[in-house]
């Protein structure tokens, strides 16, 4: 076991991070985030249709019934949302070249969905459990469709590319160091990349997706305020969390939170969703 110099486990700590801004930039629609962008996006739509193909042939379908035609109508409306809002923002669709697809895979023991890039959608049967009803379920099928239409996948390949970059520079850096030092500014630099880079990153990708899924399933004509009671049942499953700067995700005590925050603004979305549908909203 190395004996640790905190003034040299900083240093490597900043040599590291500092290596992670060399791969070129790109912004992330409407919120004007900086993020790392350096894998095409029409390669990343054909690994993830080659991948989408692979896990329909290999997986448990449901392939007709009112479960997936529920699933369907609820992506139809959201795929013509998501559209508009875009177009109200005076902004370029990213999902208008999208081959929308939704399966309904027959698990009860995960409670998941996910949304790849080209716009193919999974809905475990065991979210259907948790749901319970369609405004909850629009407002998840919402946030995974986000996460596509802010690119994150892309994102977060090309942040893994960066932060391996980062490890080669430092390593180059280092190759004249001994093999204590070597060994420490190793250790610095998977902590630091992990801990201060690539957790808090995939947080404030969760944070982007939670706030324009929550317009989106609004806009869909679907009532908001689903999330909130979905989120309350995913509280009350899992006691026991380990600390939010340690975890992917914000916990879901904070996102109640921040959801609520924004809560104002989904309604009035919603309201004139339902009133430009000829439907009157929840009161």
């Amino acid at each position: 076991m190395y004996n640790i110099n905190r003034r040299k486990f900083l240093g490597y700590f900043g040599c590291g991070c500092c290596s992670l801004i060399l791969p070129s930039c790109s912004t992330v629609p409407i919120t004007d985030r900086k993020q790392l962008s350096i894998i095409p996006e029409a390669r990343v739509n054909r690994q993830a249709a080659a991948a989408y193909e692979s896990f329909r042939s290999k997986s448990k379908l449901i392939t007709s019934g009112p479960k997936l035609k529920e699933i369907r109508e609820i992506g139809k409306k959201m795929e013509f949302a998501v559209s508009a809002f875009f177009e109200n923002q005076g902004k370029d669709d990213p999902t208008k070249n999208f081959g929308w697809d939704y399966v309904l895979v027959d698990n009860d023991k995960v409670v998941n969905a996910w949304c790849m890039p080209g716009g193919k959608i999974a809905v475990y049967t065991g979210l259907l459990k948790i749901t319970k009803n369609t405004d909850a379920l629009s407002v998840v099928m919402g946030h995974e469709i986000a996460h596509v239409a802010f690119r994150h996948g892309n994102k977060r390949m090309s942040q893994a590319m960066g932060i391996a970059l980062g490890g080669v520079i430092l390593n180059t850096a280092m190759r004249d160091k001994s093999k204590s030092d070597r060994a420490l500014a190793g250790g610095a630099y998977g902590i630091g990349s992990t801990v201060g880079v690539a957790l808090p990153f995939s947080r404030t990708q969760e944070r982007e997706a939670d706030h324009r899924g929550l317009f989106y399933s609004a806009m869909a004509g679907f009532d908001p305020r689903g999330a909130i009671s979905f989120w309350k049942k995913m509280q009350s499953r899992s006691k026991r969390r380990m600390p939010q700067f340690l975890s992917t995700h914000p916990n879901p005590g904070n996102r109640i939170e921040f959801l609520q925050s924004n809560m104002n603004r989904a309604l009035a979305l919603y309201r004139q969703a339902k009133i430009a549908r000829g439907e009157k909203p929840n009161p």
